[in-house]
């Protein structure tokens, strides 16, 4: 399977200017119970995709009223630093897009 079938959202925010969220908003209940049960998004799986410490991997918390699995992750350079591209952190989601995993 891959992440954006199965999810409805897929973003990334500022989670202040140390942090990036990572929001991941499934289409049903049904995946997002397997997701979670299976540990599919778990801080290797970031941590990996993100080519970042595991450490670096701060949080990972599920929502399952809204679906929602957010992950926070320390940014690789603080929002509206030198060299630093994405000010909002908008555009972060990309690596979780086309994750391909099994359930």
């Amino acid at each position: 399977m891959i992440l954006k079938d199965v999810a409805n959202v897929i973003r990334s925010k500022n989670a202040g200017p140390y942090e990036l969220t990572l929001d991941v908003i499934l289409k049903d209940g049904e995946m997002f119970d397997k997701i979670k049960t299976a540990g599919i998004i778990n801080s290797d799986m970031i941590a990996k995709l993100y080519k970042i410490p595991v450490e670096d991997v701060l949080s990972i918390v599920y929502f399952p009223n809204a679906l929602a699995i957010k992950a926070t992750i320390v940014r690789p350079l603080a929002s509206g630093n030198m060299g630093e591209r994405d000010v909002y952190g908008a555009q972060q989601h990309a690596p979780l897009v086309n994750y391909e995993f099994e359930v």
